[in-house]
């Protein structure tokens, strides 16, 4: 369904998304320095993505990092890397519905929802209705990202060009700035944690991997261009608020006053130099440009969060409910439920603490760092394990060890990342204690899973969806469908390779629908000249391959019905049928036709849905 630009758009929304409220508890801590942390965790991550477009190429499952770290090692391990990405996923819930109410609030002049407690009461609220939102109706994922994230560019691009014009200062930027003093190297080791905070949502675009058009070209164009962007535009906007509130005596207001809404303290400073209506003006776009981005990214992050429910579902790391899809939400009711119940809790359980938003990075570093180290080891593995995967995007810089090709960047990556770590434990207490806490919960609840099921800890379970035919299928009579056009050709292709491998007599069946005005034996040459031609294609193309292919025309009020008669009548043990992309715009997922053969058909029914953008006209 996405290609490169859909993808990289849905990417720097996700991740660009972060600067909103990650900005000014990284200045905080970091002073004249947040610039040069910043660039360096963001070329970090850059590293870190080319695992990921590795990873997500090779292995098309809904996951992330917790599937190829299962695949490369055990069920365990995946689990394991999936329970702190859970973490992590709730913490951005948590703070994007934390800084909305700042930035709305500032926007329309509601101070009350603009400071404590009023911010975590509004909060608690948003994420409730974005659950019941969800709990309702699937969202538009796709066209809303990527409106949000176009909009999002142009507001970070304002603010830097206006900043650069009105603010910029090289001399503001070195004032205070004593490097081992101001900042100190204990901030500076508490700061890169923090940076992490920064660059969110590369789980949630690697969970979109199946629904990538061309993995192999597409994820990491995709990815590096986004984040490449994001690099470049957080360094500068940190360049514009230092200029702004310049680091003195130890602290900037950029990580005091306006710690929950700094990209509002960099507009309060460039009214100062504006007319007043321009400044208003500015003032409530990007206050309510800020509410929707962080509202867009509470809200993916809850998808996210399902997306990677299913998977552990389905994979008996979770309880089964978790692993069952549903119509209205596509994802799993209760893992919407699970995800806005638990960053309540975790908003209202930290608004007590001194510094709520550091407590919360600090436990988002831990989560992210564990996992992006995994991911990476996992990429190395993967090469040794399963060097015949066919992997469509491969880590460059390779180095020949042991007969196997070993990605220079994801050993660099893995070391850096996992160092950061260490960094992490050492000088956050939320991560060196609230970290290991939210571990053991997981362990708990992935012993009770295994034990109900009478699975081993490291035994892999097979998931439903792993093949889209059990190995074991053997198949005698296949019927197929025909039509005319390019759905109608791939469906006869896939039933004569299907009778191909498994040597079974394929039936191609073309049902004339005979319009209600008329008996069904009404002379009707276009649509019988239509079948004729038709069915001669698929013919031409059985012989071409050695498989037999007996050909009928059948006239029927309903193509449906028709259908499951015909099967039933030969004995077929497998229908092949096509979905035309149309009708995943509407209501429903598959065409009426298709629909009824799933209900009604007692033999196999295997189904090519194709994706957005491919055979739309047939």
């Amino acid at each position: 369904m996405l290609d490169a630009p859909a993808l990289a758009s849905v990417a720097y929304g996700e991740i660009a998304s972060s600067i909103y409220f990650a900005l000014g508890i990284i200045a905080l801590h970091a002073l004249g320095l947040t610039p040069v942390v910043l660039g360096v965790v963001g070329l970090l991550f850059l590293i870190v993505a080319l695992s990921y477009a590795e990873g997500t190429a090779s292995i098309r499952e809904t996951g992330g990092a917790a599937t190829f770290v299962r695949f490369a090692y055990n069920d365990f391990a995946g689990f394991l890397t999936g329970w702190v990405l859970f973490l992590d996923y709730l913490i951005v819930i948590a703070l994007s519905a934390l800084f909305f109410p700042h930035y709305l609030g500032l926007a329309l002049g509601i101070d009350v929802i603009a400071r404590h407690p009023g911010d975590v009461i509004a909060a608690c609220v948003l994420i409730a209705l974005i659950g019941a939102s969800r709990l309702t109706r699937r969202t538009k994922l796709y066209t809303f990202g990527i409106a949000v994230a176009l909009l999002d560019l142009v507001t970070q691009v304002l603010l830097v060009l206006l900043g650069f014009a009105l603010l910029f200062s090289g001399s503001a930027l070195t004032r205070g700035l004593s490097l081992g003093t101001s900042p100190s190297w204990h901030a500076i080791a508490f700061a890169v944690p923090l940076a992490m905070l920064a660059y969110t949502g590369l789980e949630t675009v690697a969970n979109l991997a199946e629904e990538v058009r061309r993995p192999g070209r597409d994820l990491p164009i995709s990815l590096f261009s986004a984040i490449s962007a994001v690099v470049v535009i957080y360094v500068l906007i940190a360049l514009v608020g230092l200029s702004a509130f310049p680091a003195a005596h130890g602290t900037t207001a950029l990580g005091t006053d306006w710690l929950r809404s700094p990209l509002m303290g960099i507009v309060s400073a460039i009214q100062l130099d504006v007319p007043h209506w321009f400044g208003q003006v500015l003032r409530v776009y990007v206050g309510l440009t800020g509410a929707l981005v962080l509202l867009s990214a509470a809200t993916t992050s809850i998808s996210g969060f399902g997306r990677l429910a299913y998977s552990l579902g389905e994979h008996g790391q979770l309880p089964r409910v978790f692993g069952r899809l549903h119509r209205r939400t596509l994802v799993s009711p209760e893992s919407v439920l699970a995800a806005c119940a638990i960053s309540i809790a975790l908003l209202l359980g930290t608004s007590f603490l001194t510094n709520p938003v550091t407590f919360l990075a600090s436990l988002f570093s831990f989560g992210v760092l564990l996992a992006f180290t995994a991911a990476q080891l996992a990429v190395v593995r993967l090469r040794r394990t399963h060097p015949h995967l066919e992997r469509p995007f491969r880590v460059p810089l390779n180095v020949r060890m042991g007969g196997v090709d070993v990605p220079i960047p994801s050993l660099v990556g893995a070391l850096l990342t996992a160092a950061v770590f260490v960094d992490s434990m050492a000088t956050h207490i939320g991560a060196r204690y609230g970290g290991p806490v939210w571990l053991l919960a997981g362990l708990v609840v992935y012993l009770l899973v295994r034990r109900a099921k009478g699975a081993g800890l490291l035994e892999h379970i097979v998931s439903a969806d792993e093949h889209v035919l059990p190995p074991e299928a053997e198949f005698s009579r296949i019927l197929v469908p025909m039509k005319l056009g390019e759905i109608g050709e791939e469906m006869v292709a896939t039933a004569v390779k299907l009778a191909e491998d498994g040597r079974a007599v394929v039936e191609a069946v073309y049902v004339i629908k005979v319009p209600l005005d008329q008996p069904l034996d009404a002379p009707l040459f276009d649509l019988e000249e239509q079948a004729a031609a038709s069915l001669a294609e698929a013919a031409a193309l059985g012989r071409d391959h050695g498989v037999e292919i007996i050909c009928r025309t059948v006239r029927a009020r309903a193509l449906g019905d028709a259908i499951v008669e015909a099967a039933a009548e030969n004995g077929s043990d497998l229908i092949v049928m096509g979905s035309s992309p149309r009708w995943r715009r509407q209501s429903r997922f598959f065409s009426p036709t298709v629909d009824y053969v799933l209900r009604k058909s007692s033999a196999e029914v295997l189904i090519v849905a194709f994706p957005q953008g491919v055979l739309e006209d047939a």
